[in-house]
């Protein structure tokens, strides 16, 4: 660790005794060096291996299970490459192209650039000194623009498409339409956890990567950097860490989202240590299935909002969407009508961020009322937001 690093650390720094570094802790962050990944990053490289000796890739699609690491493995390796490969001073204008050969390394999250113009407008402000407008110009605008800064790059351009295929994410159809109607010298991998047989994206790649669920051993050690980079020293414990990576078995989006968890509630008791009976209420407020915090936190801020309001809401509140509703908005931080929020619920609970769990109906009665389960952890959900 340097010591631009180590300074870092003491910025975001918690006053608790406990947690020292809420970053460290969390679910939905990637450290610059993935644990336990070398085998998947030299099968990467290997895919990659043309561009050093000045030749583009083929397309490729990552594949793998929630919590392996696919997105971890992909930042960091881009983030590499562009600093080892890339002149960033040559990054394109309006009106000069890079001088050096080295293709642009460009990472889109489909979680958050959710559609063609989102897509479109997230390579271009990679690719372009100038700001891209967020409103204002049309989507043929802007991939015709795309066309040109791309097409016209001697060194080609290799595309990261993270979260491809997931649900609230760019349509499955749609993203294809996207990545094949890109130039010629644009090559992409795409990352989902679809299975290639049953990803359609798969029909224009050269090849797939698998990545693989955490082994036990090496989840442990994700969880020892972990604990040591965002909690006091010995706060943890063999045993609890051990626990945590048995239950979370090879997940460690759940793994991380178990001890942060654990650590708030430890830290609201007041205590310097993490106990057993931290761990098992943490890992019992997790679904399973879980739904990632990584594609709570990517939703617009105002579906936010609401399901910030509704880990607030007590269950006897929650017993019907109605009364979900009126629940969430009564508070002064959710500014939308009634209307607007029981909407929001209902496309909540279809893409599957909540649940709606019915009621046993009584006789002579309609349809029972539907209880609204968030399928997400509530504890970590609130840290993060609040924490942003």
């Amino acid at each position: 660790m340097d010591v631009r690093e180590r300074i870092r650390r003491r910025q975001r720094r918690d006053r608790s005794r406990l947690i020292r570094d809420y970053d460290a802790l969390s679910p939905v962050g990637h450290l610059a060096e993935p644990t336990d990944r070398g085998p998947v990053l030299e099968e990467l490289l290997d895919h990659l291996d043309p561009m050093f000796d000045g030749r583009l890739p083929p397309n490729a699609y990552v594949h793998g299970p929630a919590g392996a690491g696919k997105s971890a493995v992909v930042t960091a390796l881009f983030r590499e490459l562009r600093a080892a490969l890339t002149d960033r001073s040559g990054i394109h204008t309006a009106t000069r192209a890079r001088p050096a050969a080295a293709p642009s390394f460009v990472y889109v999250d489909t979680r958050r650039d959710d559609s063609a113009f989102a897509f479109y407008r997230a390579v271009l402000d990679e690719l372009v000194d100038e700001s891209i407008p967020e409103h204002g110009v049309k989507t043929e605008t802007l991939r015709g623009r795309l066309q040109s800064v791309a097409g016209g790059s001697r060194g080609g351009v290799v595309l990261a498409v993270d979260h491809a295929g997931e649900p609230d994410s760019v349509e499955a159809g749609t993203l294809v339409d996207l990545l094949t109607g890109l130039p010629g010298n644009v090559r992409w991998l795409a990352v989902g956890r679809g299975e290639p047989a049953a990803t359609e994206l798969t029909r224009h790649t050269g090849g797939t990567v698998q990545v693989r669920p955490y082994r036990r051993h090496a989840l442990l050690d994700v969880l020892r950097t972990r604990a040591a980079d965002g909690l006091a020293p010995d706060s943890l414990g063999h045993d609890r860490t051990r626990r945590i990576a048995e239950w979370a078995d090879g997940d460690a989006h759940d793994a991380l989202a178990a001890l942060l968890i654990a650590a708030e509630l430890a830290a609201d008791a007041g205590r310097d240590r993490i106990g057993d009976a931290d761990v098992e209420t943490a890992v019992e407020e997790i679904p399973d299935p879980c739904v990632s915090l990584g594609r709570v936190l990517a939703l617009p801020a105002n579906k936010q909002a609401v399901l910030r309001r509704l880990v607030d809401v007590d269950e006897s509140r929650r017993a019907s969407v109605s009364e979900a509703t009126a629940a969430i908005g009564s508070a002064r931080s959710v500014d939308l009508s009634a209307g607007t929020i029981k909407r929001f619920l209902y496309e909540l609970a279809e893409s599957g961020i909540v649940e709606l769990i019915e009621r046993t109906a009584g006789r002579d009665q309609g349809r029972p009322p539907s209880r609204v389960e968030p399928r997400f952890p509530p504890t970590a959900f609130r840290r993060l937001y609040d924490r942003r």
